[in-house]
């Protein structure tokens, strides 16, 4: 299970980074880095190149949210955190059903008049 979560993670963050660099390439308002690749885009077209480089994004991106969600069933350790917990709480809940409650020890005042 350990190894499974050790693959996991190293997939994520090599997907974090190709997303964090396609990112960076895609052409801004700004003209971005995207404007260096002129050779590229005469080559593809400049649409094509947006939209691939679009798609790529929205692909990392999902892939990354995926591999997160998988990793979180996959920690290793996870079940027997969770069952310390619960032990701990089955020892300290009370052994009646009903909650016990202190006595009132504060004496009624009687009313002044």
């Amino acid at each position: 299970m350990q190894a499974a979560y050790i693959t996991i993670s190293i997939i994520i963050v090599i997907a974090s980074i190709l997303l964090t660099l396609v990112v960076l390439v895609q052409n801004s308002k700004g003209g971005g880095l995207a404007a260096n690749f002129a050779a590229g885009n005469q080559t593809l077209g400049v649409r094509q190149t947006a939209d691939f480089l679009e798609k790529l994004t929205w692909g990392l991106a999902i892939a990354v949210l995926a591999l997160c969600i998988v990793a979180t069933f996959v920690v290793p350790g996870r079940q027997s955190h969770k069952s310390q917990v619960k032990e701990k709480i089955e020892q300290t809940a009370p052994t009646s059903g009903q909650p016990e409650f202190p006595a009132n020890t504060i004496p009624a005042q009687q009313p002044t008049e």
